[in-house]
């Protein structure tokens, strides 16, 4: 494992990755969880046209097979989370879901849906990132290709029981296959 692929910018290419993937399958959608592997373990198996991107020290594996009764934030997907070990080859996990936001600096302000992505890396890196989902008055206007933009916020302490997490995910010791 390279110091590339547990630095904070792997970390953030593969959270923008995440974001993409998740924005393409649209809003109203259980958690999605990633796996983070070096892209180097996968190259031989994943060559060809749906390969990996070379440039990406991490290539994210989706996690399909959590149970469909896991609701974003809900003690089910917390408890789910804490039981999960990865080996060895997996360095990094993202959890995406989608939240309803209340925004501290706008008291005033109506919560708003939204979908947070949160990150580890083995060793320190970690990253949230929090996406609002554009109100009918911003697609308004902003026009026909208002649900293409992504905005995204961050920032240090954002979630930080879900970092906690998986960052257990990481630190447990992977049984014996």
């Amino acid at each position: 494992m390279s110091d590339a692929e547990l630095s904070p910018q792997s970390l953030n290419k593969a959270m923008l990755e995440a974001v993409d993937f998740i924005h393409a399958e649209g809003w109203d959608r259980g958690p999605t969880l990633f796996a983070l592997v070096p892209t180097e373990l996968l190259v031989d198996a994943l060559d060809g046209p749906y390969g990996t991107d070379a440039g990406s020290p991490l290539t994210l594996v989706v996690q399909d097979n959590l149970p469909s009764n896991l609701e974003a934030g809900s003690e089910a997907l917390g408890d789910y989370i804490s039981r999960l070990e990865w080996p060895a080859e997996v360095v990094g996990a993202i959890l995406a879901q989608e939240i309803v936001f209340n925004d501290s600096a706008e008291p005033d302000a109506p919560a708003r849906p939204a979908r947070l992505f949160s990150g580890v890396l083995r060793g320190d890196a970690e990253l949230t990132l929090l996406q609002l989902r554009p109100t009918e008055e911003e697609m308004a206007r902003r026009g026909p290709f208002a649900e293409d933009e992504i905005e995204l916020r961050g920032g240090p302490g954002v979630a930080p029981g879900v970092i906690a997490a998986l960052r257990y995910t990481l630190e447990a010791e992977p049984e014996d296959l």
